[in-house]
């Protein structure tokens, strides 16, 4: 996985790149699946409710490790199925969503680089933000292996 780290004029951002062993098209399902992605994502079984289009909204109860639960709302901002999701994470006190944006690249049949992005407002949060994008890849990267076990 390779992690870069900006702080430019406009704000402070991520990205995070990994390749996965898995399909495009089955990292695509595991991330806009709702009972997949409760699967992998740390959410509520059952609280996950996707509308996967652009101006689609979804939702999500996420799970803390310490037994907390909070909720996640959003919309879908722009959808390319099997290539780009930028999910809007509605953020209060912020006037527009927070865009977190995936993009997938198939290397072979069995292999996609995924790439992670998102600009924050204070280095802080980047830094908060890639800690829990970095926590997903690992857990996707895990729930995907699981599937190919099985």
């Amino acid at each position: 996985m390779s992690t870069e780290q900006t702080a430019p004029a406009d704000g402070y951002s991520y990205k995070l790149t990994r390749t996965l062993d898995a399909s495009a098209g089955t990292v695509w399902q595991a991330w806009t699946t709702p009972e997949q992605y409760a699967r992998w994502a740390y959410a509520v079984a059952g609280s996950v409710e996707m509308e996967v289009r652009p101006g689609g909204a979804w939702k999500a109860t996420m799970a803390t490790p310490d037994g907390g639960q909070f909720p996640l709302t959003g919309s879908y901002l722009e959808v390319a199925e099997n290539r780009l999701l930028v999910v809007g994470m509605d953020v209060p006190g912020k006037p527009a969503p927070v865009a977190m944006t995936v993009e997938l690249d198939e290397q072979n049949d069995h292999h996609t680089q995924i790439v992670l992005h998102q600009t924050c407002d204070t280095a802080e949060e980047r830094d908060m933000s890639e800690q829990g994008s970095t926590m997903l890849l690992d857990s996707l990267s895990a729930y995907l292996a699981d599937e190919a076990r099985n």
